[in-house]
């Protein structure tokens, strides 16, 4: 199985190397799945004390439900805090994922006004 250990250090990878630029959006990785749910919330966790935050989920094809739970635990905590949270752009797959989970895109910081274009593809 030494393959599939390289699919999830490559997936855990992403994420936290988007996290490079404290003051830039954190740019979600391509595949947002259980492996990828704790580098995650770290590289959210990281920006915690600095002012609002954008997340980048323009290249997401993949939105699992876990990484899910941290999405909307973190917009939920960002939003009582005050300093702001959203997610744009936002891919046709992550939308469609939204859709999928019954999740309202506004209640996670994605309002319609960045959803991807219909017939986007994801």
């Amino acid at each position: 199985m030494p393959g599939a250990m390289n699919g999830i250090g490559a997936s855990a990878k992403a994420v936290a190397a988007a996290d490079t630029q404290a003051d830039g959006p954190l740019i979600l990785a391509e595949r947002l799945d259980l492996t990828a749910a704790a580098p995650l919330a770290e590289a959210i966790r990281a920006r915690r004390d600095g002012g609002p935050l954008r997340l980048d989920a323009g290249a997401v094809d993949h939105l699992g439900g876990l990484c899910l739970q941290v999405l909307l635990a973190a917009a939920a905590d960002w939003r009582a805090r005050g300093p702001g949270w959203t997610i744009a752009p936002r891919s046709a797959a992550f939308d469609r994922a939204l859709a999928v989970f019954g999740v309202d895109p506004g209640r996670i910081g994605a309002d319609a006004a960045t959803a991807a274009p219909r017939g986007a593809a994801a």
